[in-house]
């Protein structure tokens, strides 16, 4: 039997998205318009959650739903499938800014964080479902494990770019994660990867408090 791709890194990334959304929400009812440290910890967290998201989104649009398009040609309903991500991105973008602007107006109550938080996480959270039961079963129809390998490396960015990202990247993905998630990732990462990030990436990370 062929070997299929292996959906891990993104299985476990949509972990790390389902975590951040409880943690958004949970500020969102808890935060003190008062409370200072509070929306300083908070905005870490959500910064660090929209770059990660923003850098996900841009790769699948950049490379994997275009590479799906080329191996999945002149299959009418798959095809469908790949439309209908592209235009829930298009649907959490303003969601995003909607809580950019919720944080930024640390005068008012948590009313307005708390609506814009839970018309974002209803959304993303719909789109992973999605993603996970109609497009991913996709991946093995239209790419190789070694074209897949290949299309997660370019969403990663060039090496210097992945490089950059890793302090922040790997302490994000599996600092909190279960630690079968953990063990996944890591086993798929050389062994200079996994010492940094047990000795140095997860300890910097976790001395900047996030959310609450």
């Amino acid at each position: 039997m062929a070997a299929e791709p292996d959906m891990t890194m993104m299985l476990v990334t949509h972990n790390a998205f389902r975590r951040d959304l409880r943690h958004l929400a949970g500020a969102a009812e808890r935060l003190d318009s008062g409370d200072a440290g509070g929306r300083e910890a908070v905005g870490l967290g959500w910064a660090t959650l929209k770059a990660m998201l923003i850098s996900h989104h841009e790769g699948e649009d950049r490379y994997m739903w275009p590479r799906m398009r080329t191996g999945l040609h002149g299959r009418a309903d798959d095809l469908a499938v790949l439309d209908a991500m592209e235009a829930e991105h298009d649907r959490i973008d303003p969601l995003v800014a909607a809580v950019d602007d919720a944080l930024a107006r640390s005068g008012e109550n948590g009313t307005r964080l708390a609506a814009a938080a839970e018309e974002f996480r209803a959304e993303l959270d719909r789109h992973l479902k999605h993603e996970e039961e109609d497009a991913l079963p996709l991946v093995a129809a239209a790419m190789t494990p070694r074209e897949w390998d290949r299309c997660l490396a370019e969403m990663r960015g060039n090496g210097l770019a992945a490089l950059r990202s890793a302090p922040e990247f790997f302490p994000w993905l599996i600092g909190d994660a279960s630690a079968a998630d953990r063990a996944a990732v890591l086993r798929r990462v050389p062994p200079p990867v996994r010492l940094l990030f047990q000795k140095v990436w997860l300890p910097r990370y976790t001395r900047q408090p996030r959310w609450l």
